[in-house]
């Protein structure tokens, strides 16, 4: 530049001066542009607790409050607001948008608050901040909420669904407060009953939900198991003070069709007879449970000799033994000074087929402190013990871990299911299902049309050696009260001593020992017929003696039911 001329030098100035210009307002306007884009203090302050809000962290939000507010009110009672303002309005999440502005001290922040009654609710909450911090009052729990104004719900529930039989009998119609099946006594066997939930946290899920504090819930059976899908959707109208905030009509849910097949129902009824117990029956192809009486999936006891399936599993695995292995006859174990008597102290033994068939303590106990207590809780948590119920109200079956079970004593009670062992007719019945499948356990369900799930447990060489073993049990061993003329039963007894009833001169005195049955639990699980099977049942009998002598001819009217026998 400084080499031209000095007019050409003048011209090139000013025609420079208009681009220059532009470019310093447009510094200018970007710089504005840019300024007015960052959010002031007072909305970065309603927008990180609109977005704490967001994800349920009430702890970042007390922590956003201001000196006075967090002194007026501590986290216990702040976070006592937000949830009683969730349950009454039935919130599910909150989404919060973007600060908008400040206007007399506060930022409004658009929010949408989906609930499980009224839909979407949308509204703004006014933020008030104070040096960057949130000045809280309690209408801050809900957007659009005055001074004074306090969440309040009416509540309209619908008229509870129909609960149905595989085949659409019905097994409970009518309203939550008085249901009815014109099956009558033999409905009221599986469906449960309806009434008031009884504490504090109860109550409150239920008014989560949407539904009054006190409204009538299944209890037990089918009425508990399918509680949610039987409920349906409350309506209501939900209250600010005496503003309606919004309204919504209850929907009723559709039917449930379940599983139950109320012939086999009425079998394990009559099975029953009155007696305390439980029975379970399922198709062994499906996994589909079609009966479910008395404590059939409620009240886990000591599985006793039913166990030895397990035990026998986990022995042929471990090639420990072979079904041709012979053991010697003797009436009992002694295992760390512990007699292990077999039942009535008979003496058995032979082969390990014949000791399975006899539910040999004397060979099964040693037996599992051979194999160890790994293999046997390995084993049995396969087959579903100490895993989560698959059906809503089931307790579960359970064991010690391995590492739990230390002595050789506590290994042999184990593996013939007394010590700490526990386990339902329905896992009983589920074991049996699982050999009769080769080895395959179908998750029992009872809701009809849902694809089964299935797991391999064990291999099918192994389960079909346990069959064999399992219809010796009903041809010639315990078990033969349970056989089907024409068919063949694959079964196992057990009889599950509760606990020592003997005085202190029980060793002098012999009439101390009880021989009423009075201190065992009878079991028995089956299916029929073998490597065709069509049902699978399991009973148990609450202090009633011998498994194979009032638990198998139970299992047996069951299954002549189903089989036409």
């Amino acid at each position: 530049m400084r080499e031209l001329a000095p007019e050409r030098r003048r011209r090139l100035i000013f025609r420079a001066l208009p681009v220059t210009g532009v470019l310093a307002l447009l510094a200018l306007a970007a710089g504005m542009m840019v300024g007015s884009a960052t959010p002031s203090g007072s909305e970065r302050a309603a927008g990180d607790f609109a977005e704490a809000w967001e994800r349920s962290d009430v702890p970042a939000m007390h922590s956003l409050l201001d000196d006075r507010s967090r002194t007026a009110y501590p986290l216990p009672r702040f976070r006592r607001a937000y949830r009683r303002g969730a349950v009454t309005a039935t919130i599910i999440r909150v989404e919060a948008g973007e600060p908008g502005g400040e206007a007399d001290g506060a930022v409004p922040v658009p929010v949408a608050v989906h609930t499980r009654v009224f839909g979407v609710i949308r509204g703004r909450l006014l933020v008030p901040i104070e040096d960057g911090r949130v000045v809280w009052a309690p209408r801050l729990v809900f957007p659009g909420l005055a001074d004074g104004e306090r969440l309040a719900r009416r509540s309209l529930p619908p008229e509870r669904a129909a609960l149905l039989a595989r085949d659409g009998e019905i097994l409970a119609e009518g309203p939550a407060d008085d249901r009815s099946s014109p099956l009558g006594g033999l409905a009221a066997s599986i469906a449960g009953v309806m009434e008031p939930v009884d504490t504090v946290i109860e109550r409150r899920g239920l008014y989560a939900r949407g539904f009054p504090p006190g409204f009538p819930v299944g209890q037990n059976g089918l009425e508990r198991a399918f509680d949610a899908e039987l409920s349906g959707v409350p309506g209501g109208v939900l209250l600010a003070g005496a503003r309606v905030v919004a309204a919504s009509e209850p929907r009723r849910a559709r039917p449930v069709r379940t599983t139950i097949d109320t012939d086999v129902q009425e079998a394990a009824v009559a099975a029953l007879a009155g007696r305390l117990g439980g029975i379970a029956a399922l198709d062994p192809r499906t996994g589909e449970i079609r009966a479910l009486a008395g404590l059939a999936f409620s009240a886990p006891q000591p599985p006793g000799s039913t166990f030895k399936i397990v035990t026998a599993t986990a022995a042929l695995e471990a090639r420990a033994v072979r079904p041709r292995s012979e053991f010697p006859y003797q009436t009992a174990a002694v295992i760390d000074g512990v007699e292990l008597e077999n039942n009535n102290g008979e003496s058995c033994g032979g082969t390990f087929v014949d000791s399975f068939a006899h539910s040999c303590n004397s060979v099964f106990a040693p037996l599992g402190v051979k194999i160890g207590a790994e293999r046997i809780v390995s084993a049995a948590v396969r087959y579903g013990w100490n895993t989560p119920p698959v059906v809503v109200g089931e307790a579960p079956s359970t064991l010690p871990k391995a590492a739990d079970i230390t002595s050789p004593l506590d290994v042999g009670s184990t593996a013939i299911g007394q010590g700490r062992v526990l386990a339902t007719p329905l896992r009983l019945a589920s074991v049996a299902q699982t050999i009769s499948s080769g080895g395959v356990r179908v998750e029992p369900r009872l809701e009809a049309g849902r694809p089964p799930v299935k797991v391999r447990v064990t291999t099918r060489r192994v389960a079909r050696t346990i069959e064999r073993m399992m219809t010796a049990a009903v041809d010639y061993g315990t078990g033969t009260a349970a056989a089907v003329p024409g068919i063949k039963v694959a079964g196992k007894t057990g009889t599950a001593e509760l606990e020592d009833t003997r005085g202190e001169n029980a060793e002098t005195d012999p009439e101390q020992q009880p021989d009423d049955g009075s201190n065992t639990d009878a079991w028995f699980t089956a299916y029929a017929p073998a490597r065709r099977p069509r049902i699978v049942v399991a009973v148990m009998l609450v202090r009633a003696g011998a498994g194979g002598e009032t638990a198998a001819p139970a299992a047996r009217l069951v299954l002549g039911q189903v089989l036409g026998r």
